[in-house]
């Protein structure tokens, strides 16, 4: 049974960093993506950032150039995102994603395995 584990959300004032991670187990596949997506109340699922098995990544033009995702080298079952100079309207809950064809869309209705979601507050 796949399971998609968040860790590392909390509160933090407007200009500062956080660093959310994703442990994935269970997934026996070759081909893999492990996306974050983020959504706050009354509005829909979106993506943020999305990396593949061959380490290629994307990330929405709403967090480029202050989000970055990453795979841990050594503990390639963890997924790393990392924010800076967050904004209040980053504030979400955000959740981990995978699907297992290695694709790099943020169409949140493409993934099937999901987390329960970590939340992120940014206050300003």
């Amino acid at each position: 049974q796949v399971r998609l584990l968040e860790s590392g959300g909390g509160s933090v004032q407007a200009g500062g960093s956080l660093s959310l991670s994703c442990e994935v187990s269970g997934f026996t596949g070759h081909y893999y993506s492990v996306a974050w997506f983020r959504q706050s109340p009354g509005k829909e699922r979106q993506g943020v950032a999305v990396m593949n098995q061959f380490g290629y990544s994307t990330i929405a033009d709403s967090v480029k150039g202050r989000f970055i995702i990453s795979q841990d080298r050594r503990r390639t079952t963890i997924f790393a995102l990392e924010m800076n100079n967050l904004k209040p309207e980053d504030t979400g809950t955000y959740y981990c994603a995978a699907r297992a064809d290695g694709a790099m869309g943020l169409t949140a209705s493409s993934y099937t395995m999901w987390g329960q979601g970590t939340p992120v507050t940014v206050s300003s």
